[in-house]
């Protein structure tokens, strides 16, 4: 792809197409709807060079800009469909080889293993893409690519907690930290991609073990979002809990005053960090395999790995850039650098039905 130092332009009229998904669920197979092509003929990448066709799970206003940028660049018009990520992959497979979609994007290993696991994706082969985009964040096969990424670190009550009695995920299984630790639901999959990541790292056993020891340390049963975590650690609720860093770079924009408040009491805490690293999560995106417009696809995603499309991107729902030494949002960068995790989180996958069931067994509500 092109001009990797381009910077994005973004005015004018705008050349994007946006599609709720429960509209086109409502006519699934039907490939008459007037906001994406026509697919009866099957027509070729040669054929429809102007397009492409985005089902996205993402719904940032930013994004949107972003598109505006690729088309501007390009001439290619992007058809944003928007939706769960269960609802896209349920469209996805439901019209089969008529399918309208281009590319899949969603957040989270979890759900891209689900895409991976329907069959949805095709192999891209794409020098671009396997230059700039870690190999610990894209599938070895070139099924998925992560875009951004977010940590997910200990957050925890500056008043209650020395951090120098923090270490790493592992330790807070300890006694030490019994009735101190509040977090959301193991059905969160944040949380199940964590514990996925602790059987890659342990093993299923250990890592039931850890669940049981971690469960015991909680101050109330697990409930709420992240955002609640932050908050009522820093009510005092619980002295820390796990959340992905954007959250809190979230409410550090917030002018609210309470939501400062909050900001000024909660810290981050980047575990494991004389170890493996702390773990991280991504934004990722792929090929569909009966994409009717594959080249452009390609395009699509070789933009998103260009210097200045990373950091606008990033920053639409401040989260880290994935191409080494783009620049930072302010605020996460006022977090501090940390040691990732550079396991390929492809592993993750495989170990999530298994983590769903050591997180049951282990008595995470």
């Amino acid at each position: 792809m092109s001009k990797l130092s381009r910077r994005l332009f973004l005015s004018g009229s705008t050349a994007l197409t946006v599609v709720g998904v429960s509209q086109l669920m409502t006519s699934c197979g039907n490939n008459n709807n007037s906001n994406a092509p026509d697919n009866t003929s099957s027509p070729s990448a040669t054929e429809t060079t102007g397009e492409v066709n985005l089902y996205s799970s993402r719904h940032y206003n930013t994004d949107t800009e972003l598109y505006e940028g690729f088309t501007q660049e390009t001439g290619i018009k992007v058809n944003l469909v928007e939706g769960s990520a269960d609802e896209l992959i349920e469209r996805i497979n439901s019209e089969g080889e008529n399918t309208q979609a281009d590319i899949l994007m969603t957040v989270d290993v979890a759900r891209l293993w689900r895409a991976e696991e329907a069959g949805i994706f095709a192999p891209t082969s794409s020098a671009i893409l396997e230059e700039r985009i870690p190999a610990s964040l894209r599938n070895p096969e070139g099924l998925w690519f992560g875009f951004t990424k977010r940590a997910r670190v200990i957050m925890y009550n500056q008043d209650k907690v020395n951090p120098e009695e923090l270490s790493t995920y592992e330790d807070l299984a300890d006694p030490k930290w019994k009735g101190r630790i509040i977090v959301r639901p193991s059905s969160n999959i944040y949380n199940q991609s964590l514990v996925a990541s602790l059987i890659e790292a342990h093993g299923e056993e250990q890592t039931e073990e850890w669940v049981k020891g971690f469960v015991a340390n909680f101050a109330r049963p697990p409930q709420s979002n992240d955002t609640g975590q932050i908050k009522d650690v820093a009510a005092g609720v619980g002295d820390l809990t796990l959340a992905n860093t954007y959250y809190l770079a979230r409410m550090a924009k917030d002018d609210d005053p309470a939501m400062q408040e909050v900001v000024e009491k909660v810290k981050i805490f980047f575990p494991n960090q004389d170890g493996r690293g702390a773990h991280v999560n991504i934004s990722g995106a792929g090929v569909v395999k009966n994409a009717p417009n594959p080249e452009n696809a390609v395009k699509f995603l070789e933009y998103l790995s260009t210097d200045t499309a990373q950091e606008f991107f990033a920053k639409g729902n401040n989260e880290y850039p994935v191409v080494e030494g783009v620049s930072v949002d302010p605020v996460l960068d006022s977090f501090g650098s940390f040691k990732a995790d550079d396991t390929n989180i492809a592993a993750f996958g495989p170990n999530l039905a298994d983590a769903v069931q050591v997180m049951n067994r282990g008595g995470w509500e």
